[in-house]
């Protein structure tokens, strides 16, 4: 089956749908066996999608978790309670005291939090690398460097990694690759024909769709999926059945709006572009974006995610801008039907490296399903309210 086809069908098998279109909920803690020989081979079973006990997942679990792989690539995948939950799961499964971890400094705010927190106190040394540095990720390469984590394109800044470059490198020393391809969702970046070992997604975003569930995803390769799915087990994490439905029911429609999504913020994105307080367009599809030349090269697309600085300003102004805003609203999350506007003075609290000389006042939206010239006309104004504080 083509990838469009797959969207509609993955997870769908007759062992977990029986007559009905979509797999069933299953609401469940106890798992009732009819003897002890069905017991014990359920317990022999365990990862191999048997119900056994309700944490360890239900048909609900297994189908997702079929999709995931089927959609995504890898061996095997698990469902965690959120995003963060998922990078926690994946980073405390394969790092022990002692080790040491790369991780690319345009991460996600929560995974630097989690490495200068909790990975510290556990005697895990960080290093927070440039995106941009490919092969050359050799260069910071320790004795002990265990996992080297990646998120392409970076949050709020939107530098697209060289993600086969670095798994290349990584593979020579025996160093393992982890990638947060919450922006490459199912749709737009295929991690295992990159060099990809493991794979984080927050289903919260496009997976879900309508910013109603928390959940995440790990999908790894086989190497790596019993220690993966017997340390989640250990550590407890599991997924309530309702969030799994809505998440599969997004993957029916990802497709369809990851394609309007990306439609409607190139057109405002190339709006942004020509305005006369606009500086700088973050999107890997402009070929100012850091890494543009491998976004083309490795991405199917984009979606509804950029960001934009602005020539000049200070928080009043900024503040008299998201104030005004109608139709973008403010909430720390993206992927979903609505629109989102996010602003963030100083990314110099948020980053180690001193990647780059514009630290002027930066604006992230997600685009949502709305019609793209009612956005416009909200930032239009928004921006009035700004040039008018200024």
């Amino acid at each position: 089956m083509r990838k469009d086809t797959k969207f509609i069908h993955a997870g769908r098998d007759k062992k977990y749908t029986g007559k009905a279109v979509s797999p069933p909920v299953y609401h469940a803690s106890t798992i009732l066996h009819d003897s002890v020989a069905e017991l014990n081979d359920a317990t022999k079973n365990i990862p191999n999608n048997s119900m056994f006990y309700g944490r360890r997942g239900t048909i609900t679990h297994f189908a997702f978790r079929d999709a995931m792989v089927e959609l995504e690539g890898g061996y095997g995948a698990l469902v965690y309670p959120s995003g963060l939950a998922a990078i926690n799961a994946a980073l405390m499964t394969f790092l022990n005291t002692g080790d040491h971890l790369l991780m690319v400094d345009t991460v996600y705010g929560p995974t630097r939090t989690l490495c200068d927190t909790v990975l510290s106190r556990m005697g895990i040394e960080t290093t927070y690398y440039n995106p941009n540095v490919g092969a050359h990720i050799s260069e910071t390469i320790k004795d002990n460097t265990k996992v080297i984590f990646t998120e392409s394109p970076g949050s709020v800044t939107m530098e697209i990694q060289d993600i086969p470059a670095i798994s290349k490198v990584a593979h020579e020393h025996n160093i393992m690759v982890m990638i947060d391809n919450t922006y490459g969702n199912l749709v737009n970046f295929e991690p295992y024909a990159h060099g990809v070992d493991l794979s984080v997604q927050a289903a919260t975003k496009y997976i879900v769709g309508h910013s109603d569930a928390m959940l995440g995803t790990i999908t790894c390769t086989e190497k790596y999926w019993k220690k993966l799915f017997h340390q989640s087990y250990a550590m407890g994490y599991t997924a309530g059945p309702d969030d799994i439905d809505r998440a599969m029911r997004g993957i029916r429609t990802l497709k369809t709006r990851i394609k309007q999504h990306e439609e409607s913020a190139l057109k405002i994105a190339r709006w942004l572009k020509k305005h006369e307080l606009v500086d700088l367009v973050l999107h890997p599809a402009f070929a100012d974006c850091p890494g543009h030349e491998i976004w083309k090269r490795d991405f199917n697309g984009s979606n509804g995610l950029f960001s934009f600085t602005l020539k000049e300003g200070h928080n009043e102004a900024m503040t008299a801008m998201m104030d005004s805003f109608k139709l973008f609203k403010m909430g720390y999350s993206w992927g979903g039907f609505e629109s989102l506007a996010m602003s963030f003075y100083d990314l110099k609290k948020e980053r180690d490296l001193n990647l780059w000389d514009n630290y002027g006042p930066l604006v992230r939206l997600h685009v949502g399903l709305e019609d793209a010239d009612d956005l416009i006309t909200d930032l239009e104004q928004g921006l009035t309210h700004y040039k008018n504080a200024l």
